[in-house]
């Protein structure tokens, strides 16, 4: 899979340096997986949830962080959408705008 935005990972785990290790092995699994489907998905990532619109939400270091990307399966790409604390992420409103 094509993941865009890496410098939004670098630049939440500068602010969270505790989450670096997780999001960077987050980073490298999804950069080397060809997922075709969500089954795919979980089978690399047993705590990512659907959460409609195309938007996979990933728990991250044990779900004290969370990030929500957008997911297109037939093109192999993944964008970054949201990186955030959970208490961040219960903030938000719509999911599907982000």
């Amino acid at each position: 899979m094509r993941v865009v935005a890496k410098k939004s990972l670098v630049t939440f785990y500068t602010a969270y340096p505790d989450a670096k290790v997780a999001l960077e092995d987050w980073f490298e699994k999804t950069a080397r997986s060809e997922w075709d489907h969500f089954a795919q998905m979980r089978q690399s990532f047993r705590s990512v949830d659907s959460v409609g619109n195309k938007r996979y939400v990933f728990n991250i270091k044990g779900n004290r962080y969370r990030l929500v990307a957008l997911v297109l399966f037939k093109i192999k790409m993944v964008y970054v959408r949201f990186i955030g604390t959970h208490d961040m992420y219960d903030q938000l409103t719509n999911i599907d705008s982000i």
